[in-house]
């Protein structure tokens, strides 16, 4: 029952520093769009300067973190989640205090570039490190429902950071106040968060599975003392990728996932914008909707489903409703049909825990790390085919030379791509997890040499 009371407590700072993370994050986003056009382009409601500087940075960051979060993974398996956290929640802070100090063009290209730069350490990376703490902490038939509440304390954050951007009364104090959380989650974090208990995670395996598995671990522990002979981030993610069919599977549907959300995501604001001329208070509302809506899918109905439905048919469901909701989306005539296909995203969020969690039983407990920077690296990966794709369709289709009028193009493309990654993932069948946190081809040996 301690163990037990512990563990708890310890996820509990993990979901609160999540919490102050995302809320800092999400208070910027319904702001920066109307800063950015209204420095870049003032005046006009379409602007394909904001939209092609957007999907510069995007593809920018993708390929960093194409690289790091693989390397960022596998250093927090060997060094511990905690210390990786401190970095980049360290960086993220810089670009939103230049914002808060003055909104002049000069000022945000200063934020777009080092922006840029620090996102390559920070983009995806405190979500990549809580859901490894969260494998580190929970056990296996628990994971899905962990890292759908871990989900819903970000849609929880999301929610109140819009909800603060919407009541704050100028854009300035909502980068001041931004900048000011951004630093409390900081400090919280390093005086709360204990490390993650992999030590023990890594003990009991050995008590379970004997000599061999422990000399097995005594192996890699004299590994771990070489990490720089032994890390290489794309090495091991492409080893993971074959090591099991399913992980391989689920890679492909986290790949088109957020190519597709990306694509959304790049283009939406922009397309509210032109089309319906949505400004800081109207993007906050709509937000808050979508919010509100994940709260209720990751709090409520992902916990109660978790116990009764698999991970794969969960994951499909999710993937299934967000293609409605994207496809809706992209053909609204007014902006109730915005708010209307937003509630679709109560069911749509249960893609992400769900794929996370089916990510997480095909690696040991060692591994954790690496498996989660391995998908966080492939949907980096899709951060960097987006903007190439999604960013010129949007500039075409919302300019007046397009080839036809239809404005939501680019978004019913991002929908085509998610129903690319719900057919990937009704294909998915999970195999019987392993129980040694150590490559397939290390037991190989072990079972020829007991032969």
């Amino acid at each position: 029952m301690e163990q037990k009371a512990t563990v708890t407590w310890e996820l509990s700072h993990l979901f609160f520093t999540v919490f102050l993370f995302n809320f800092s994050n999400y208070m910027v986003v319904p702001a920066i769009t109307e800063v950015t056009m209204a420095a870049l382009c003032p005046g006009e409601d379409e602007c394909s300067l904001a939209i092609y500087l957007t999907g510069v940075q995007q593809a920018i960051i993708g390929t960093g973190s194409l690289i790091m979060m693989p390397l960022i993974g596998n250093f927090s398996d060997h060094y511990g989640r905690k210390l990786l956290l401190t970095f980049p929640m360290m960086l993220a802070i810089l670009p939103t205090v230049i914002l808060a100090y003055s909104r002049e063009r000069e000022f945000v290209y200063t934020y777009f570039a080092l922006k840029t730069l620090t996102s390559v350490v920070c983009e995806g990376t405190v979500l990549c490190l809580a859901h490894a703490y969260l494998a580190d902490n929970v056990a296996k038939q628990g994971r899905a429902s962990a890292f759908g509440i871990l989900s819903g304390i970000s849609q929880c954050s999301f929610v109140f950071g819009n909800l603060v951007t919407r009541f704050l009364p100028s854009v300035a104090s909502v980068f001041q106040v931004s900048a000011a959380m951004a630093m409390v989650s900081l400090v919280y974090m390093r005086i709360f968060l204990p490390e993650s208990n992999m030590e023990v995670v890594v003990n009991d395996v050995i008590s379970k599975e004997g000599k061999t598995t422990e000399c097995l671990l005594d192996n890699e522990s004299v590994n771990n003392r070489r990490p720089l002979r032994t890390i290489t981030s794309l090495h091991d993610s492409v080893s993971l990728l074959k090591s099991s069919w399913t992980f391989t599977q689920a890679a492909v549907v986290a790949f088109f996932n957020m190519l597709a959300e990306l694509g959304l995501l790049s283009t939406a604001m922009y397309y509210l914008k032109a089309e319906f001329q949505f400004d800081k208070d109207q993007f906050a509302n709509l937000m808050i909707i979508s919010g509100v809506a994940g709260i209720v899918s990751q709090m409520v109905l992902m916990p109660m489903l978790a116990r009764v439905i698999s991970e794969e048919k969960l994951l499909a469901t999710g993937l299934a409703f967000s293609c409605i909701y994207i496809s809706i989306f992209s053909v609204a005539w007014a902006p109730w049909v915005i708010y209307f296909a937003s509630m679709f995203q109560i069911l749509a969020q249960f893609a992400g825990p769900s794929l996370r969690s089916i990510v997480s039983k095909q690696v040991g407990p060692t591994e954790q790390g690496k498996a989660q920077g391995c998908i966080t690296g492939l949907c980096s990966f899709a951060a960097i085919i987006s903007p190439l794709v999604f960013s010129p369709l949007t500039a075409l289709f919302l300019s007046d030379d397009a080839p036809f009028q239809f404005p939501g193009f680019s978004i019913l493309c991002a929908a085509f791509v998610m129903m690319i990654a719900f057919i990937q993932s009704i294909m998915i069948k999970t195999p019987p997890t392993p129980s040694l946190p150590i490559s397939n081809s290390k037991i190989d040996k072990v079972d020829s040499m007991e032969a």
